[in-house]
């Protein structure tokens, strides 16, 4: 991995944890899924005029793609909903990358060497011991605990999914695009249907943060699949899940609020040099 690519995946890394602190800052967790997708369609289609048409190739993988985003988006928020922050968050970036590791040497051919295998095991082992920390002593509340493993197991399906269809697409930007476009749809038009005459009450106090997170997303996963076209696809995903640091760290700072238990890990991972 070039230092060029590394430097991308990091960016979209801290971007990423940026809207995920906003989605969680966001009360109303239909207001903000809606906010988030339909502002990406948004973008999507403000781009689409000016990039390259993804190529034939791509679109099974890019409509595969957006159901299972869909998925991660409603899991993400059950996640949020149900569980702290700073442990869903972790569970379900941590496992990621092992999963993303096996299908993607299923079916991208790729498998790490030695070195790179233990980096992918101990990102994981040291973003899910985050969680871990804050379990000590406290009962685990497992349906938390598995609305985070299934986050995290969407994360690894449509990771491998978006990292074929980028590089068949030809474009990166033509792919972004219309993912954005297609994937953004549904959640907004439930939002509609759910609360049918109170749709624009529901939206209007986050819209500001609905439509930041908005573009925080599209530009975070943007520069993922450009990476994607450049680097094998379990060690860019194990290097994206750096964004658990700033994203638990932003949360607390976001939030104004006293650390759970977990803090000293957060902070230790916070503290640690990249």
């Amino acid at each position: 991995m070039t230092p060029l690519v590394t430097a991308a995946v990091l960016l979209a890394a801290v971007t990423h944890a940026s809207w995920n602190a906003i989605a969680h800052k966001i009360t109303d967790k239909l207001a903000g899924s809606a906010l988030i997708s339909g502002g990406g369609v948004l973008i999507g289609l403000a781009l689409a005029p000016f990039v390259a048409f993804p190529a034939a190739g791509a679109w099974p993988y890019l409509f595969a793609s957006a159901a299972v985003h869909i998925a991660y988006y409603a899991l993400l928020m059950k996640s949020f909903r149900l569980g702290d922050f700073g442990q869903a968050y972790p569970i379900a970036r941590g496992t990621a990358p092992l999963v993303v590791t096996l299908l993607a040497a299923l079916f991208a051919h790729e498998v790490p060497d030695g070195w790179a295998a233990a980096g992918i095991a101990l990102s994981c082992a040291g973003l899910t011991g985050v969680a871990l920390w804050g379990l000590r002593g406290r009962r685990p509340d497992w349906a938390a605990i598995g609305a985070a493993l299934a986050t995290g197991l969407t994360i690894a399906v449509y990771t491998v999914l978006d990292g074929l269809g980028v590089r068949a697409s030809g474009s990166s930007l033509g792919y972004i695009a219309w993912l954005m476009a297609v994937q953004g749809v549904v959640i907004p038009a439930y939002a509609v249907w759910r609360r049918r005459g109170e749709t624009v009450a529901l939206l209007r106090p986050f819209a500001g943060l609905g439509l930041l997170g908005a573009a925080l997303s599209v530009a975070a996963y943007a520069l993922v699949l450009w990476a994607q076209t450049r680097a094998e696809l379990a060690p860019i995903a194990a290097l994206r899940e750096s964004s658990v640091n700033s994203g638990s760290c932003g949360n607390r700072f976001a939030d104004h609020a006293p650390g759970t238990a977990s803090e000293p890990g957060v902070l230790t991972l916070c503290a640690t040099p990249r």
